[in-house]
C-alpha cells in the first residue's frame, strides 16, 4: 500500500501525457462502474442458486432480480467486498481516491456544518487518471462528497436548498476531478422528482424515477454524447434503493405489486430480525422493489452496451457504497459493523479477459480505484496516494497466495468539536474494528478514548450474529484479530495507529 501527500499531487497529474495517444486508438477499454446507494449484498436472486449458494452462508433475501442473475454467470462475483466505513460520503471518498477517509478528505457524511469532510480537491481521483490517459469521463447520478457552499448557479449567493443544514450540493467544474461530461446533485432523496445540475450547471427538474431516468441519460450518452473514437469512463449512481422506501412515492407500483401481497415475516427471512423494528419491517416490500426496479434499470445499461458492440470491451462493475440491515439488529440499516451494513454486491464482467466464477476474495473499498485502473491497463499510472491494493491479479486467477488480503477494515466517525457557527471542526474516531473470513471484530470508545463497547462475531458458526462473543472465553482469536487490525491501522495512517488508541490491547 502507498501513500502520498498532496505536494505530490501536481506531478501525478502529469503521467498521463505519453500515454494519451495508446488510450486513444482504441487499445483500451471501457469502463461502467453502477452502484445504486444502500443496496444488501444478500438482496441478489441468484445467491439462492447454484454455484453461489454453496459459497455463502446466507439465504438470498426472497427478492426478482433478473439482469443480476444473468449477468453474475457472466462475472467474477465477490461473496466478501466490504465496504470499510458503511456510509455513503466516506464510501464515495475512498472509492474514488484509493485512500482512507483522512486522505480523501471525506471523513463524514457530507453537509454544510461539517466543513472539514469534502473530497479534496488536490486528491487524485480514478476520474483523474482515466481523463489524462485518453478517457472521456462521465458522471450521472448522486455524488455526496462535496461540503455545501452557497454556490448555486441558478441563483448566485446562496445554497442549492433552503434548509439547516444543507445536504445537497452543486460541484462546480473545477470539483470534478476528470468528469467531463456531468449530470449530478449531491443527495436529495425525493425518488420520483430528483433534480440534477448537467455539465455547464443548468439545473434539470425531473419528474420520473430517479435510477429510470439515470439509466436514459447512461444510455443517450452510450448512443449519442461520447465521442466514439475515444474510450470511457461512465459511473452511474443510483439512489434507490436507499430511503425512503415507504410508499408507492418511492417506488414503482409495478415493481411493488410482485412483494405487496407477502406476508412480512415470508420477505424477511433472516433468524435476526429484531421484533422492535416493527415499523422498519413494514418497509421490506418497498425496499425490495426498489432492488427490482435498479435491477431493470441496471439490465437496460447492459442492453444498450450490447446492442452498440460495446459489450466485449467493456469492464462494467455492478456494487454498492454500504449495505442495509433492514430490521436486523439496530434500527440504523448502515454505519455499523455488521455483516449486511459491510457486505456489499461487487460483480465485474470483463468478456474474454475474466474468467466467470465465484470469488471469496476480500475487497476492501480503497482496493477499487487500482484494481480497476490495472484492469483497464493503467498499472504503472496508478498514483504514489493510492493506499488500497492492486488486486487484479486475484481476479484473474483463481489461485490466491499468502500476499491476497487476509482482513478489512471497519471504520466509524462520529462530529467533534464545533466552532461558534456550530460547524463541526473536527471527527472523533468512534470506533475501529476488522472483517476477516472467520470473525467480525468492532472496538468503540468514548470520548475519553477508552474502551466503551466490543462487537465481536464467529461468522462462521453465527453467520446471523447473533452471539456477542465473551473476550474472556475467546482470547486468543481476539488477541490474533487486534493484532491484525493493529497492522491494518497502521499502513492506513488512521487516527487510532497516530495516537496509540488502546494500545494495550492493539499492537500497533
Amino acid at each position: 500500500m502507498k501513500r502520498g501527500i498532496s505536494k505530490t499531487y501536481p506531478a501525478l497529474l502529469g503521467f498521463g501525457i505519453t500515454t494519451t495517444l495508446f488510450a486513444q486508438s482504441g487499445g483500451k477499454p471501457n469502463v461502467v462502474y453502477v452502484f445504486p446507494d444502500q443496496m444488501r449484498n444478500h438482496a441478489m436472486q441468484f445467491w439462492n442458486e447454484s454455484p453461489y449458494r454453496e459459497r455463502v452462508n446466507f439465504k438470498a433475501d426472497p427478492v426478482y432480480t433478473p439482469n443480476l442473475n444473468k449477468f453474475a454467470a457472466e462475472s467474477v462475483v465477490l461473496t466478501s467486498a466490504q465496504s470499510n466505513f458503511p456510509l455513503s460520503s466516506p464510501h464515495r471518498g475512498m472509492m474514488l481516491t484509493g485512500m482512507y477517509p483522512d486522505g480523501s478528505g471525506v471523513t463524514l457524511n457530507c453537509n454544510s456544518m461539517r466543513p472539514i469532510s469534502s473530497l479534496r480537491e488536490d486528491a487524485v481521483a480514478i476520474s483523474d487518471v482515466f481523463s489524462q490517459n485518453g478517457y472521456q469521463c462521465a458522471y450521472i447520478g448522486k455524488l455526496h462528497v462535496d461540503f455545501p457552499t452557497p454556490n448555486n448557479p441558478q441563483a448566485p449567493g446562496a445554497y442549492v436548498e433552503d434548509k439547516t443544514p444543507v445536504w445537497d450540493a452543486y460541484t462546480p467544474k473545477e470539483r470534478r476531478h476528470g468528469f467531463d461530461y456531468w449530470y449530478s446533485y449531491g443527495t436529495f432523496d425525493v425518488h420520483k422528482s430528483p433534480h440534477y445540475w448537467d455539465t455547464e450547471g443548468n439545473r434539470h427538474e425531473i419528474g420520473e424515477w430517479s435510477p429510470k431516468h439515470e439509466a436514459d441519460k447512461a444510455i443517450e450518452y452510450l448512443e449519442t454524447v461520447r465521442d466514439t473514437e475515444k474510450p470511457f469512463f461512465m459511473v452511474v449512481s443510483m439512489n434507490p434503493p436507499h430511503s425512503p422506501y415507504q410508499s408507492l412515492d418511492d417506488v414503482m407500483e409495478g415493481d411493488y405489486n410482485l412483494y405487496k401481497d407477502t406476508p412480512i415475516e415470508k420477505l424477511l427471512v433472516r433468524p435476526n430480525i429484531n421484533p422492535a423494528l416493527k415499523k422498519k419491517q413494514q418497509c421490506a416490500p418497498y425496499y425490495f422493489a426498489s432492488v427490482t426496479g435498479v435491477d431493470r434499470e441496471f439490465g437496460r445499461i447492459l442492453d444498450a452496451l450490447k446492442k452498440l458492440s460495446l459489450d466485449k470491451n467493456t469492464i462494467v462493475v455492478f456494487t454498492s457504497d454500504h449495505g442495509e440491515t433492514m430490521a436486523s439488529h439496530v434500527e440504523d440499516p448502515k454505519n455499523s459493523p455488521y455483516t449486511e451494513a459491510m457486505n456489499v454486491p461487487f460483480l465485474i464482467r470483463y468478456p474474454k479477459k475474466l474468467k466467470p466464477r465465484v470469488s471469496g476474495l476480500l475487497l476492501s473499498t480503497p482496493d477499487i480505484m487500482p484494481t480497476l485502473l490495472s484492469i483497464a491497463g493503467l498499472k504503472k499510472q496508478i498514483p504514489e496516494s493510492v493506499q488500497g491494493a492492486d488486486l487484479s491479479k486475484y481476479l484473474y486467477s483463481q489461485k490466491t497466495d499468502k500476499k491476497a488480503p487476509q482482513g478489512a477494515l471497519y471504520l466509524r466517525n462520529e462530529a467533534g468539536e464545533k466552532n461558534g457557527k456550530g460547524e463541526i471542526t473536527g471527527y472523533f474516531p468512534a470506533a475501529r474494528g476488522i472483517k476477516t473470513r472467520t470473525h467480525t471484530l468492532a472496538i468503540t470508545v468514548d470520548r475519553k478514548k477508552q474502551l466503551k463497547e466490543t462487537l465481536f462475531f464467529d461468522d462462521v458458526k453465527d453467520p446471523y450474529q447473533l452471539n456477542n462473543l465473551p473476550i474472556e472465553e475467546n482470547r486468543e482469536i481476539f488477541r490474533k484479530l487486534c493484532k491484525e487490525m493493529g497492522l491494518l491501522l497502521k499502513q492506513a495512517d488512521d487516527p487510532w495507529y497516530r495516537e496509540s488508541i488502546l494500545n494495550e490491547l492493539i499492537p500497533y
